[in-house]
């Protein structure tokens, strides 16, 4: 095999603990390429996590840099995300030689713009359409300050992704996503990659479960608001259980689920306990407010759980509707829930997500690909 292939791959955070959407694609690419035959030179921005040894077995070297916080990562022109990443140590590390760069979302995508880069092989994991992203936050943020940071932080990107798209080759994590950089960016450097996942194995059980669940990094405003709406909109008629589960949720919305006797919420549950309720569950309920990347929670309930209840957001351009029962209001949640509550999972439904998702999701496929693409090998 082949031991020329050197990449650096920027990541915007420490990839482990893998306990969330864009962790788990930046993490389990690795072994994933590694297997592939690639020499992995990973750069990770560190704030609010620990260094990892553990990365080191998949990588030539593991390098960490700080995160610029609060007014120091403020610019007129970049977006807080990229100008946060904007590092010159990272540069000249970058500059040693003149392997391809690989860059974990437009978060890491700073030295694309550097005329240093120019002749350089880089390419752009995009992980959202960032400013429709934040604009969704904008849309559902609660507070005033919040919204104002979404709201420029938007403005800045748009700009941003504009420019960008003319000066990389991208991989998109949805069909959506593509074709927004296709068609709004006139990118012409684009190729769909789906998403990098553990060795996930299709293993909802036949028959019933218990309750319904809503599982999210509940300290996300957008994924606040659908927990509230849940409660308020669709739960307080249908006498149905449910179960909050998630990251750091508030004071209000510990009150709010704990105020009816059929609704409760398990705050900071392990990544163990989390896969234990999506397996016992009978419905997983995931409406979402943001409308771009890939919710690496429903491909979860996918995986391990029975029937899923969704809105467009949650699956637009993902390629999993089938496995879906979709609904776009309030009155239409209670109906199918209501319905599917007494209706048992069968071995037709598993049968057909074995054929979906193993048929999308293969990451040993994913990363013969890569290798292709970045070094135009078989």
């Amino acid at each position: 095999m082949n031991s020329n292939k050197h990449l650096h791959i920027i990541a915007f955070n420490i990839p482990l603990p893998a306990d969330y959407g864009g962790a788990y694609d930046v993490f389990y690419k690795l072994p994933a390429l590694q297997a592939a035959g690639v020499k992995i030179h990973l750069h990770c921005f560190e704030y609010g996590r620990a260094v990892q040894p553990a990365l080191n077995q998949f990588c030539e070297s593991v390098q960490y840099y700080k995160r610029e916080k609060g007014h120091k990562a403020i610019s007129t022109s970049l977006p807080y995300i990229v100008a946060s990443r904007k590092n010159e140590e990272l540069i000249v590390n970058l500059l040693k030689d003149n392997y391809p760069i690989l860059m974990e979302g437009v978060h890491c995508s700073y030295p694309i713009m550097d005329q240093r880069f120019a002749n350089r092989k880089c390419f752009v994991r995009l992980h959202n359409v960032e400013y429709q992203y934040y604009r969704d936050l904008y849309r559902n943020s609660n507070t005033l300050i919040k919204k104002i940071y979404y709201w420029n932080e938007s403005r800045l990107l748009r700009k941003y992704e504009a420019a960008l798209a003319k000066k990389a080759i991208f991989w998109g994590v949805t069909e959506k996503d593509d074709a927004v950089y296709r068609n709004e960016f006139g990118c012409s450097n684009i190729e769909h990659l789906p998403l990098y996942l553990p060795d996930w194995q299709v293993s909802g059980i036949e028959g019933m479960g218990n309750y319904c669940l809503y599982h999210a990094d509940l300290s996300i405003d957008a994924n606040e608001k659908a927990a509230i709406w849940l409660l308020e909109k669709v739960f307080h008629k249908l006498k149905t259980p449910l179960v909050i589960a998630g990251k750091n949720p508030s004071k209000k919305l510990l009150e709010l689920a704990h105020q009816q006797t059929h609704t409760c919420l398990v705050a900071n549950p392990t990544e163990n306990e989390m896969q234990d309720m999506i397996a016992k569950a009978h419905i997983n309920v995931l409406p979402s407010y943001t409308f771009t990347g890939m919710k690496v929670k429903l491909v979860n309930a996918l995986y391990h759980g029975r029937h899923c209840v969704v809105n467009d957001a949650t699956i637009e351009g993902s390629g999993l509707s089938s496995a879906c029962h979709v609904g776009s209001t309030a009155n239409a949640f209670q109906e199918i829930i209501a319905q599917l509550y007494h209706q048992p999972f069968t071995s037709e439904e598993i049968n057909g997500r074995k054929r979906l998702l193993n048929g999308l999701f293969n990451s040993a496929e994913n990363a013969k690909k890569q290798v292709k693409w970045i070094w135009g090998e078989n």
